[in-house]
């Protein structure tokens, strides 16, 4: 009996499959049968064309406001291989997978042969997910904070001179690893998931990111907000600051309050339902002083003193009657009288009465009125929407690595990118806000071909949109506004044509004025 012959070098592994399709020759015709009949598909991949065929008028925005160039140059990544690749190919590529509505560095790979807007964006080529991860990883944290808060005041500068309002809250981005920073913290939605907390600062009603700062989950309080807000700040000029802060539950502490009378600065907060502030709701119920508050609330205005507070402070107590089918959903709260899930105001009641109301206490240093105060708290609803546009439909609930640095310089990111589109797509609809979801597969996603001759290089784009004639006009449009400001470019820096960029895109909140550069910049501090 003779054995089989034993292979001194075994094979190795079978080929995969995408290993077994490279070896089919490019320019092989496929038949495919469908319902509308028998078709030939051949693939092209010389081809200069783009999914995001609509992106080279954002690059304009980019280039006339002077945006992009200066973030490449002020980017604190040093390479010493002269293999590496350039910073304006890292962060080209990190700005075309944000625009595209990616959430994972894996998701770089889809646009890897984009053969069109990686050349108006001057990069020699799309970097890999590891080279984008890699390169981002040599930035230094404190660096990078400075680098992306000076391209921030770039996009809200020129509306510091106006009367604004700065929101501050903090949100949740739950994490399913082992990152750096991952910690069981405050998280309404998965509770006992590990998660990082996202503290941010907006410009109010316009949507605009005034900076982020990413901490592990367990920091989610007020007192570790506090050093960025104030850092912020005391960065502007006295004349440049907000007509008042305003926050939820979280910021009505002593702490946070003393620092703002300490400045002499404004703010409104609400209060938590503690046994203080309750005991203020049973004295004020038998009242007749109760004032109309604007959406069914009725308010009153009073004075408090909690635990741990310096001194007295202005508080307006707000209730409205329970709907006699809430009474048993009221009943649910938990023990600071919150429902789980809150919407806009959402308060809790105070059983045994007849009828029954919902409350809430807010402690401002505002003098207005009851009405006014009601409806500038009421007015903070609009910063979570922000929250859910970010996380869900650009960057903030991904792009997640092992260490917290580079989750923070991509939120800083997220945010710069998100600035930059909101005034963009104001320029096409100064009327209203358009969320990502609506936006950019308006604005930015077409079939798009380049092609060259004589010298001169031309782009042919096909729409799938079914209102690709109206978003035809609305990029027309804003290229006339962009050639016109090109006629007279010479006869301005280009820092009066980045004012001449946001006045318009804001036309609507300025009525119509033309900011201006201040002539001579007072002393911060």
């Amino acid at each position: 009996m003779s054995l089989p012959a034993i292979r001194t070098h075994q094979k190795g592994e079978q080929s995969t499959s995408i290993e077994v399709a490279n070896n089919y020759p490019e320019s092989r015709r496929l038949s495919v049968d469908t319902f509308g009949g028998r078709v030939h598909v051949e693939w092209d991949p010389q081809a200069a064309v783009t999914p995001l065929g609509q992106l080279a008028f954002f690059i304009e925005f980019l280039k006339l406001g002077d945006l992009f160039n200066p973030w490449v140059e002020d980017c604190p990544l040093y390479s010493t291989s002269p293999n590496a690749p350039s910073k304006k190919d890292v962060l080209g590529t990190l700005l075309l997978s944000i625009l595209a509505g990616h959430r994972r560095y894996a998701h770089v790979t889809t646009i890897r042969s984009d053969g069109v807007n990686p050349g108006l964006l001057d990069m020699d080529k799309i970097v890999s997910e590891d080279s984008l991860r890699r390169n981002l990883s040599k930035i230094l944290e404190e660096e990078g904070a400075v680098w992306f808060q000076k391209h921030y005041k770039k996009c809200y500068g020129p509306l510091l001179w106006e009367p604004w309002i700065m929101d501050i809250d903090t949100t949740v981005k739950v994490l399913y690893g082992k990152q750096e920073g991952a910690v069981v913290g405050y998280n309404p939605k998965k509770p006992g998931r590990p998660s990082h907390t996202y503290h941010t600062y907006f410009m109010a009603n316009l949507r605009l990111v005034l900076d982020v700062e990413v901490q592990p989950g367990n920091q989610m309080a007020a007192s570790y907000t506090a050093p960025g807000l104030w850092a912020l700040i005391d960065s502007m000029p006295r004349e440049c600051w907000p007509e008042f802060l305003r926050g939820d539950i979280a910021f009505g502490t002593d702490g946070v309050m003393s620092e703002a009378e300490a400045r002499e600065l404004g703010y409104l907060f609400k209060l938590k339902l503690t046994k203080n502030a309750t005991r203020l709701i049973k004295k004020l119920m038998g009242n007749s002083a109760w004032a109309k508050a604007g959406h069914g609330w009725e308010g009153q205005e009073s004075s408090l003193k909690l635990m741990g507070w310096k001194t007295s402070r202005r508080v307006i107590v707000l209730r409205r009657p329970l709907a006699q089918e809430k009474d048993s959903k009221a009943k649910n709260c938990d023990s600071e009288g919150f429902q789980p899930k809150q919407l806009g105001f959402n308060f809790g009641d105070i059983e045994g009465q007849n009828p029954q109301y919902e409350y809430a206490v807010l402690v401002t240093s505002l003098p207005d009125e009851v009405l006014t105060i009601a409806q500038h708290y009421r007015d903070r609803a609009d910063c979570e929407n922000v929250f859910d546009e970010l996380k869900n439909q650009w960057g903030w609930g991904g792009y997640t690595t092992q260490d917290l640095k580079r989750c923070s310089l991509v939120a800083r990111a997220v945010g710069l990118i998100y600035n930059w589109w909101n005034l963009y797509v104001r320029l096409a609809d100064p009327d209203k806000h358009l969320e990502g979801i609506t936006s950019r597969p308006l604005l930015l996603h077409a079939v798009a071909k380049q092609t060259s001759h004589a010298g001169q290089t031309h782009i042919r784009i096909s729409s799938t949109h079914g209102r690709a004639d109206r978003v035809k006009q609305i990029l027309t449009r804003i290229s006339d506004f962009f050639e016109s400001l090109k006629s007279c470019a010479e006869q301005f820096t280009s820092e009066q044509l980045w004012y001449r960029i946001v006045s318009k895109a804001l036309e609507k909140f300025l009525g119509g004025r033309v900011l201006q550069p201040p002539l001579l910049l007072p002393e911060t501090g």
